[in-house]
């Protein structure tokens, strides 16, 4: 992976521990979850019904959509549930020094 492809987001601090936050990046809303001690990134608008993810619930390792509770794996983006059919991106995430870090570009 080349480090030009990495965007600095936010301190990672201004993450609750097992909370998620929405962010924007380049243009892109991004949901950054903080689950377990580790950092994960998808999108943030939901594929089925439009709704941000961040205003949804964390739950081990699941974010529920707050609009029709369906549920996707932060780690992968895939879709765990019905009503959803399709998967949201994730995006590979490192922390330095501090700061989150997403790479949006591979």
């Amino acid at each position: 992976m080349a480090d030009n492809n990495w965007v600095d987001v936010l301190d990672s601090g201004a993450l609750p521990e097992d909370d998620v936050i929405g962010v924007e990046v380049q243009g892109r809303d991004i949901a950054i979850y903080e689950c377990e001690g580790e950092y994960f990134a998808t999108d943030n608008i939901c594929t089925h019904g439009h709704a941000r993810l961040c205003d949804g619930f964390l739950e081990d390792g699941e974010i529920e959509c707050p609009l029709h509770q369906g549920r996707f794996d932060i780690r992968t983006g895939k879709a765990l549930c019905e009503p959803l059919t399709e998967d949201i991106r994730s995006y590979p995430v490192k922390v330095e020094q501090g700061r989150v870090w997403l790479q949006l570009e591979q």
